[in-house]
This record gives C-alpha cells, structure tokens and sequence, in this order.
C-alpha cells in the first residue's frame, strides 16, 4: 500500500485530469519513475509558465500520451525535482499532503510541504 507524507494511505490527486505516473490518478511512483512524479500539486497559471520556460510544457494537451493539458486549479502528480525548482523560484504551487507520496520526504523537508499545504 502507497503511503502519504503522513505515513497514511496515500489518497487520489485526481481523476479529471487523470494523473499520476501510472495514470491511476494516485501520486505512486516505482523504480521505472525516474521523474519521481510524487507532489500532489495544484497549478496556477505562475507555474505552468515557469514550467513550460524551463522546456515542460503541461499546458499543451498532448492526446499521443494521453495528457489533456493543464490549466490553474487542475491538480496535478509533479516531479518533486521540478517542485523543488519551482520552489527555489518562488513560484511553487500549493501541495495536497494526503495525496502527496511519502517518498517526496526524501528530497523536501515535510516544513516546506506544510508551508505550502492546502485542504481538500
């Protein structure tokens, strides 16, 4: 069983859009993820612009991978790198805890994720 920042089970980021590594809508992650696409994340417009200057564009629906394109309010399974990243620019978006991989622990401080917490 996937487990959250909490020790918990790890709950669903989202289904609409369908996220996730394995498109399960849940943040899980495996050795075959080397993204570690574990950050439960809400997009604002801030961070798909950022995202998208440093060369991902998740605004841009691409149907061959099965991926709608992204827009502010849509919760999303980021790559803890790029939250990291984005962090560093002042311009992360806020973080899911619950549906946050207990992995994303062992790049971010959980201090850092708290900052940024929202609720459901």
């Amino acid at each position: 069983m996937a487990l959250n920042v909490f020790g918990e089970k790890l709950i669903e980021c989202s289904s609409d859009p369908l996220t996730g590594y394995y498109r399960n809508g849940c943040c899980e992650t495996g050795e075959d993820d080397s993204g570690t696409h574990t950050v439960c994340a809400v997009m604002t417009d801030e961070f798909l612009a950022f995202s998208k200057m440093r060369g991902n564009d998740l605004i841009t629906p691409r149907p061959e991978w099965y991926f709608p394109g992204l827009k502010a309010g849509d919760r999303w399974c980021l790559c803890v790198s790029r939250w990291l990243e984005a962090y560093h620019a002042g311009v992360a978006p806020r973080v899911y805890l619950e549906a946050t991989h207990e992995k994303t622990l062992e790049a971010v401080p959980m201090d850092k994720l708290i900052a940024f917490a929202v609720t459901n």
